[in-house]
């Protein structure tokens, strides 16, 4: 079981996968709510904090890329609409969703959002986003199980 949180963990640490995809996957699997909650939370959060703290590296590596190529996707230019609509509060919020976690993160320090702020707005963001995930996984798949001795699919692979 340590192994499937540890696995968890990861996923949730990877930019476009995060808490959005992991947490409906691994409630909806089996898993007990709250420590999947917790756990992917702090893999976000992880990988959120890192990217924050060396952010003058990335814009460094970023710019030595092609930066055109990267301006002009589709990540991008919604992620400036929630921006110039919403500001960092709204970046933050939403953009998870829309974006994901960690290019809402970059982009918020890049378009003028400061670091603690930014930190401050994701955390709490990233908090919202895994209860409701976590909440909305757990009753929706509880509603439509018919069967109560159904341990999902995750658990069910663990115990084999």
């Amino acid at each position: 079981m340590f192994l499937t949180y540890i696995i968890i963990l990861l996923l949730a640490a990877i930019p476009f996968f995060e808490i959005m995809a992991i947490i409906p996957i691994a409630i909806i699997g089996g898993l007990p709510v709250i420590p999947v909650m917790l756990v992917a939370f702090l893999g976000n959060l992880f990988t959120i904090i890192l990217l924050i703290l060396f952010l003058d590296k990335f814009r460094e590596w970023r710019r030595k890329r092609k930066g055109k190529e990267q301006e002009d996707s589709k990540r991008h230019k919604r992620a400036r609409a929630l921006w110039d609509k919403y500001g960092l509060p709204g970046l933050a919020f939403i953009g998870p969703f829309f974006v994901g976690s960690h290019l809402s993160a970059l982009l918020a320090l890049t378009f003028g959002g400061t670091k603690a702020k930014t930190l401050s707005l994701m955390t709490a963001s990233l908090l919202t986003w895994t209860i409701v995930l976590g909440l909305a996984a757990y009753f929706g798949f509880d509603y439509f199980i018919a069967d109560e001795d159904d341990l999902g699919f995750i658990t069910r692979l663990i115990h084999r």
